[in-house]
C-alpha cells in the first residue's frame, strides 16, 4: 500500500529519512491525540447500552478535548514523542502506562466535576485501550519503517552467530541502528533452532550458505565470546569461504570489566608489530603439485600440521590421511575439515597413532596408497623436552626414522620433513633431535629411488602452541608481569600460513636431499616485541624511566639449552630456487654406515632410559657434521 503512495521504494526511504526530529515528535503527538479520541469513543461504544438518552454531545466533546489537551502536554513532559521506535520496547512502555493512568484518573475526576453520567469503569477501560493502542501503533510503524529501510538496499544486512546472552544483547543494540538490519541468528544449540529470539529466527549452521545467498547478507558477527580463539578462527574461515565479511564480538560484560575502557582497545596486529608483509601472498601457488594426490600428514592436529591440512584441501587432493597421537587434536582438525564446504569430494581419513609405530606407518602408507608424506609430528617445546629427553629423542628421531623408512620402502613420490632453526648448532636436546632427524632424511635421500626426500627449516611461528606470543598475551591479559629470559634474546618469526606454504612449496621444488630455508627478514628482539605487545594492548611499560607504568617486564634468565640468537643455516653456501624468497642450503651429512651406527647407539640408550648415553650419541654424531665450523656443541 505504501508503495502505491510514492513512485518507488527510494521515494519512501527519502521521505522517512528527510523528517527532522521536531517533525517526528509533532507527528507522534498528533497520533497520540487521535488515539485518545478513538480509545474514548470505543470505550463509550462498549458501555453505550448503559447511557441515558439525556447525554448530550457537549458532555462528550468537553471531556474529549480536555483529555486530548492533557494527554498531549503530559506526553511531551514524559518525552514520549522523543523515544525512537527501535527503542520503544525497552524505554517507551513505562511512560506510556503512566500517561494512560493519568488520563484515566483525570477523565474520572472530570466526570465527577462536570456531573456527567459516564460510569467510572469506562475510564478504566479507556486507559487500558489507550495503552494497548499506543504500543500496537508504535510496533506497526516500526515494522513498516523497517520494511522501507530494508527495501532501500542501503543497510548492512547482518547474521549473528550465537543466540546466547551476548547475541541477544547485540540484537537489542542493533534495533536502535537505522544502518544495520538483523536478518537472523545462527546457533549450534538444537534447542534454539527454529525458535525466534529477540525478534529474529534462529537457524542451524548448516543453513548459513543458503541464508547468505538468499538474504544478501553482508556480514556475520560471531557473538560467542566463551568459544576459544581456535573455534572462532575455524568458523571465520568457513564463513569467509562463503564470501561473507566476518567480525568477532567480546561479551558486553567483558567490555566494562576493567576500570579504564581504554584498556579494551584492539591490540595492534602482530604481523604489523614485527614488520611481516604477509609473505604468503607473494609465494607461488602449489595446487598443481598436490591436486588429486593421496597425502599423509603426520602431527595433523598440531599448529603446523593443522594449517597444512587447511591449505591442502584448497588444492583438492584425492585423499587426506591425518595421523596424530592426540585424540583431541585429531578429532578437532577432522571436525573442522569436514565442516568446510571445500572438502566435499575429498576423502578425509583420521588415524589415531604414533609415528614410532612401524607396523602402523607401513599399514597406512600401503592401504591408502599414499603418494606424499608431510612429516610435521614432533615434540618442539624446548624446556619440556629438556625435562623429558628420552621421550623427545624417541619421538623426534626414531619417529622420523620409522615414517621415513616406511616411505622409502613404499616408494612414495615425496617426503617432506618439517624442521626447525633450533637444529642449527643446537644447544638443547630438542634442537639436536631435529638435526638428527634432518640427517636421517639426508641419508635416505642419497639412496632413494623414486622418492624425493626434502626438509624445510624455519624459525618461530606466530601463535603456535608453546610459542612466546600466546605466553605474552596471557601475561598481559592478567596484568603482568611479562617474563623475558634475557634482554638480548632475538628470534626470527613467521606466520603459520607462511610456514605451511613453505612446506608445500618444498615438496614442489624438491629434487632430493634438499634443505629449504625461507628468507625471514630481520631478527626480532624479544624485548622490543614484549614492549610493543604491552603498548598495543593499551597499557604502559613499567621500568626505571616510567615507574608508574602498568605492566613490568621481568628478566628470568636463559632456560636450559636456550640460545640468545637463533640461526637458520649451518653452511653459508646458498642456492637459489624458482622463488627469490626461498633458498636451498647445502650441508654436511653422515654416511649410511655412520648413520646406522648413530641410530644403533641412540636406540640402545633410549631402551634403557640412559640420558647420558643419549647425549653422548648427540655430541659424537651431530658434531661429526659440524667439524668444518670448529665450534663444539653446547648441549648441557
Amino acid at each position: 500500500m505504501l508503495k502505491t503512495l510514492f513512485k518507488g521504494k527510494a521515494d519512501l526511504y527519502d521521505l522517512v529519512t528527510s523528517l527532522t526530529v521536531k517533525q517526528k515528535s509533532e507527528l507522534f503527538v498528533l497520533i497520540d491525540g487521535a488515539l485518545i479520541v478513538l480509545s474514548l469513543a470505543f470505550s463509550a461504544f462498549l458501555f453505550g447500552e448503559k447511557f441515558e438518552t439525556s447525554h448530550t454531545v457537549t458532555d462528550g466533546a468537553v471531556l474529549t478535548l480536555f483529555l486530548v489537551a492533557l494527554g498531549s502536554a503530559v506526553s511531551v513532559l514524559l518525552r514520549l514523542p522523543r523515544i525512537r521506535l527501535n527503542a520503544f520496547e525497552s524505554g517507551g512502555i513505562k511512560p506510556t502506562a503512566i500517561l494512560a493512568m493519568i488520563l484515566a484518573a483525570s477523565g474520572g475526576v472530570l466526570n465527577i466535576v462536570l456531573d456527567t453520567p459516564f460510569p467510572m469503569a469506562l475510564f478504566i477501560v479507556f486507559g487500558m485501550i489507550f495503552l494497548i493502542s499506543v504500543v500496537a501503533i508504535r510496533n506497526l510503524m516500526r515494522n513498516i519503517l523497517l520494511s522501507i529501510y530494508r527495501n532501500a538496499n542501503n543497510r548492512t544486512r547482518v547474521i549473528v552467530y550465537g543466540a546466547g546472552q551476548t547475541g541477544q544483547q547485540l540484537a537489542a543494540a542493533l534495533r536502535t541502528d537505522d544502518t544495520i538490519v538483523l536478518i537472523a541468528f545462527v546457533d549450534d544449540n538444537p534447542r534454539l533452532q527454529s525458535l525466534t529470539v529477540s525478534g529474529a529466527p534462529v537457524y542451524a549452521p548448516s543453513r548459513l550458505k543458503e541464508l547468505i545467498a538468499n538474504k544478501s547478507v553482508d556480514r556475520v558477527v560471531l557473538a560467542m565470546p566463551s568459544a576459544t580463539p581456535a573455534v572462532q578462527a575455524r568458523i571465520g574461515m568457513r564463513l569467509r569461504q562463503l564470501g561473507c565479511e566476518v567480525h568477532s564480538l567480546p561479551s558486553f560484560a567483558e567490555l566494562i570489566k576493567q576500570k579504564d575502557l581504554s584498556k579494551r582497545s584492539t591490540p595492534v596486529s602482530l604481523e604489523d608489530l614485527m614488520g611481516r608483509n604477509k609473505l604468503e601472498s607473494e609465494l607461488p601457488k602449489v595446487a598443481d603439485s598436490y591436486h588429486a594426490r593421496r597425502i599423509l600428514i603426520t602431527g595433523a592436529g598440531g599448529s603446523i600440521g593443522s594449517e597444512l591440512c587447511r591449505q591442502l584441501v584448497a588444492c583438492r587432493p584425492e585423499k587426506l590421511v591425518l595421523l596424530d597421537h592426540s585424540e583431541l587434536a585429531l578429532y578437532t582438525i577432522e571436525k573442522e575439515l569436514l565442516e568446510l564446504d571445500i572438502t566435499q569430494g575429498i576423502e578425509i581419513v583420521p588415524v589415531l597413532g604414533s609415528v614410532c609405530d612401524p607396523v602402523l606407518c607401513a599399514h597406512v602408507l600401503e592401504n591408502h596408497g599414499i603418494e606424499v608424506v608431510l612429516h610435521a609430528a614432533a615434540y618442539k617445546h624446548v624446556p619440556l623436552v629438556e625435562k623429558n629427553q628420552i621421550a623427545g629423542l624417541r619421538n623426534n628421531v626414531l619417529g622420523t626414522k620409522t615414517i621415513a623408512d616406511a616411505a622409502f620402502k613404499a616408494d612414495i613420490s615425496r617426503f617432506i620433513l618439517v624442521s626447525s632453526d633450533k637444529a642449527v648448532r643446537p644447544t638443547n636436546v630438542m634442537g639436536a633431535s631435529k638435526r638428527l632427524a634432518e640427517l636421517i632424511v639426508q641419508d635416505l635421500a642419497t639412496r632413494a629411488g623414486n622418492t624425493r626426500f626434502s626438509m624445510v627449516r624455519f624459525g618461530n611461528v606466530l601463535g603456535s602452541s608453546g610459542s612466546v606470543i600466546p605466553l605474552f598475551e596471557e601475561q598481559i591479559a592478567r596484568g603482568g608481569p611479562v617474563t623475558l629470559t634475557h634482554n638480548d634474546v632475538a628470534r626470527y618469526f613467521m606466520t603459520i600460513s607462511e610456514a605451511a606454504r613453505l612446506v608445500l612449496l618444498a615438496g614442489s621444488f624438491a629434487r632430493g636431499g634438499d634443505l629449504f630455508v625461507l628468507d625471514m627478514g630481520e631478527l626480532v628482539p624479544i624485548n622490543k616485541l614484549a614492549r610493543q605487545m604491552i603498548e598495543g594492548a593499551g597499557h604502559t611499560v613499567m621500568d626505571k624511566d616510567n615507574p608508574d607504568g602498568e605492566i613490568e617486564i621481568v628478566v628470568t634468565g636463559l632456560r636450559p639449552g636456550e640460545k640468545l640468537i637463533e640461526e637458520l643455516l649451518i653452511s653459508p653456501d646458498m642456492l637459489t630456487t624458482p622463488h627469490p624468497k626461498i633458498l636451498r642450503a647445502q650441508e654436511a651429512y653422515l654416511s649410511e654406515l655412520e648413520m646406522a651406527n648413530a641410530l644403533k647407539d641412540l636406540r640402545a640408550a633410549i631402551e634403557i632410559e640412559d640420558e647420558l648415553a643419549a647425549k653422548a650419541v648427540i655430541h659424537r654424531w651431530v658434531e661429526k657434521t659440524r667439524e668444518a665450523t670448529r665450534e663444539p656443541l653446547q648441549i648441557s
